[in-house]
């Protein structure tokens, strides 16, 4: 008996002896190597994890950034020219500056200009309602206010603003990671160059009905006239299905466009009051 427990010992040890010694050899070939990089990557990183690089998540990126070449396809939205910088003087790479981007909803049809025409008593979501019905008001193209994109920001940057009908992006917290543009159902929100004290000049509207109809389903619609096509210098805007449309890469802020729009279909935010002419004050005069 004793001899076979012996016997036994040593085949099991021959047995587990040979199995590690084949498992050494084969996770040697097939073992993966990973670039010590991608760490000190990842760390450099602001660890959102929200996928606006375009990755799924900041490892993904990180070792994107390591097998990459350049920078200048590759981006974090989150940490912006800094966070790239830092990126750069780990790889060895020239970070390439990008202008910082915002979200923003192109769609100015509150409750005030766009009055309300029917009810929807289903799911309280943009993207069920958008796929039954048009919308509450005449308006098919704008927003329907159930705050499809206020539940996908994880960074509080959007203001459901009760009674309003469209919600507000709050620019401050806004970091671009474009979660909001793949919640809209009707692709209303955009990122559009953020500029010094968060100022912005945008077609805020999305309809491309002709001008009557845009009209009457929304106080503020465009209407496709031209006239703001017609007065930019820097080639800024283009006109297409009825509808304006404000390049922000070169747009320069002169406010022209907005002075000629007929409907105040293009908005201009936090920008100083505008100065009174000197005729005007002495009609004003005149009028008392």
């Amino acid at each position: 008996m004793s001899i076979t427990i012996v016997y036994t010992i040593a085949t099991l040890s021959v047995i587990g002896t040979s199995a590690a010694v084949i498992l050494f050899f084969v996770a040697q070939k097939f073992k993966v190597f990973e670039d010590p990089r991608i760490d000190e990557v990842e760390e450099a990183l602001p660890s959102a994890n929200c996928g606006g690089c375009g990755y799924a998540g900041c490892r993904a990126f990180a070792e994107a950034c390591v097998k990459a070449d350049s920078l200048s396809d590759l981006n974090c939205p989150v940490g912006g020219n800094e966070t790239m910088g830092s990126v750069a003087s780990i790889l060895g790479l020239e970070a390439v500056k990008k202008d910082p981007r915002v979200a923003y909803i192109r769609c100015n049809g509150t409750c005030d200009h766009r009055p309300k025409t029917s009810s929807f008593d289903g799911a309280t979501t943009c993207a069920i309602s958008s796929s039954v019905y048009s919308g509450e008001s005449n308006c098919e193209y704008g927003c329907l206010g159930h705050g499809d994109c206020y539940d996908a920001c994880d960074f509080d940057a959007i203001d459901l603003r009760a009674g309003m009908g469209v919600p507000l992006i709050l620019d401050d917290k806004c970091v671009a990671c474009g979660a909001c543009v793949d919640a809209c159902p009707k692709s209303l929100i955009e990122l559009r160059k953020k500029f010094p004290k968060n100022r912005k000049i945008v077609v805020s509207c999305m309809n491309e009905a002709k001008g009557g109809v845009a009209r009457k389903a929304c106080k503020v619609a465009c209407i496709g006239c031209s006239k703001c096509e017609k007065e930019c210098k820097f080639d800024a805007i283009t006109i297409v299905n009825n509808l304006a449309f404000i390049d922000s890469d070169k747009c320069k802020l002169c406010r022209k466009c907005v002075s000629v729009c007929p409907t105040s279909a293009i908005t201009e935010l936090n920008f100083p009051p505008r100065k009174i002419k000197v005729e005007d004050k002495q009609e004003c005069s005149t009028a008392k």
